[in-house]
């Protein structure tokens, strides 16, 4: 209503009708902006129904995001949302005065930028072996489909692709059977652009693997028994997992009997108990053994025996500082070269001979040096 002369009103004509709706319109427009394919957007939930959910995204438009667009919803969280409740979600496109969004595609894009921080601090991600394909595996972490390449395997899941026979360029089995397997991995490039991560299991098992290394290094105590399993064979002793890292059975510790080859004595894959000799923490090396968690059969055999005893023994050989003599349990003991006779003699095969039964007093028994005395002249006193 416009003011005329005094005490008149004056109608507005419909030219002045337009312009004034006109200008409210362009400051509407200006208050509520609109929104670009691919935006992501926070909103407040209008309302919930079967179609999906309204959203208020602070545009003249009300946002929807369909049902078909939150399949990433965690469904106890869906059920808990009300009007009122903040959502972000993503702008795919602008139909019939409406904006259509989706929740997945936010949730994707979050996930996209979550992994190049993953990428940048170096953690040590969890992950669901989706598929696989020649060239190596398929894991979803954080919502996104990573790719494992074969070169980027664990040691484990390596050497199980390689105990197969590959046909052409077909799949093995053993990635297969891999499938819905959690697996540890960290994030070695990201091409968001390209919709591209690779992951690598190898380098996350390996920094793993140090960590337990370091803590059961800290927890070692030297004496004490540990389960662990045969990981590797070699001339001069075998290698044993501890459950996080790897000791040395040295040759000499296999066995209390002379050891010509570890592999008599221990296989890759077998379980055994060790003892720990030495845990050296600065280079990170273990020493164990095995047959100090064995009886001694030389120990069990000498058990029988006591010192000043008179017992009979074979001479086996002869040295020049005396002659060795065999008992029964086949324990083995030293005749010193002045303990053969009184008088005094250059050779002990002037008094004995090898293969021949004397007796003999038990001088002294040392079983940690695993050492018998024996004396010929004092036992025929």
């Amino acid at each position: 209503m416009l003011l005329g002369p005094p005490g008149e009103e004056v109608e507005p004509s419909s030219d002045q009708q337009e312009s004034e709706m006109a200008q409210l319109l362009a400051e509407q427009e200006d208050w509520s902006p609109s929104r670009r394919r691919g935006e992501a957007v926070e909103g407040s939930v209008i309302s919930i129904d079967d179609d999906g959910v309204l959203v208020n995204i602070g545009t003249k438009s009300e946002g929807m995001i369909p049902t078909r667009e939150m399949r990433t919803f965690d469904s106890a969280e869906f059920e808990a949302l009300k009007p009122g409740d903040s959502i972000v979600a993503t702008v795919v496109r602008e139909e019939y005065g409406q904006y259509v969004l989706s929740y997945d595609r936010a949730q994707a894009e979050r996930s996209w930028r979550q992994l190049e921080k993953e990428q940048d601090t170096g953690n040590v991600l969890d992950g669901e072996v989706a598929g696989y394909n020649r060239g190596g595996l398929l894991v979803d972490v954080m919502g996104i489909q990573g790719f494992v390449p074969l070169s980027q395997l664990s040691p484990e899941h390596r050497a199980l692709v390689q105990s197969e026979p590959v046909e052409g360029e077909e799949p093995t089995s053993a990635l297969a059977s891999l499938h819905g397997d959690k697996v540890a991995v960290k994030v070695i490039e990201v091409n968001r652009r390209r919709q591209r991560a690779i992951l690598s299991e190898r380098v996350a098992a390996q920094e793993q693997r140090d960590e337990k290394r370091l803590e059961l290094l800290q927890e070692l105590e030297v004496g004490s028994t540990r389960h662990g399993r045969v990981t590797g064979v070699q001339d001069f002793g075998a290698f044993v997992d501890l459950g996080g890292a790897d000791g040395l059975i040295h040759i000499s510790e296999l066995s209390w009997e002379p050891v010509t080859s570890p592999s008599d004595v221990v296989q890759p894959g077998q379980e055994v108990d060790v003892q720990i000799l030495k845990v050296d923490a600065e280079t990170r090396r273990i020493s164990l053994s095995l047959r100090r968690t064995q009886n001694d059969p030389w120990q069990v055999a000498v058990g029988q025996f006591s010192e000043g005893q008179i017992v009979e023994g074979t001479v086996t050989r002869l040295a020049a500082f005396g002659a060795f003599a065999r008992l029964e349990g086949n324990v083995e003991g030293l005749i010193h070269i002045s303990e053969l006779t009184d008088h005094h003699i250059r050779h002990p095969k002037e008094v004995v001979t090898e293969g021949e039964s004397y007796q003999l007093k038990i001088l002294r028994i040392e079983p940690e040096r695993r050492r018998l005395g024996l004396s010929l002249r004092q036992a025929e006193g």
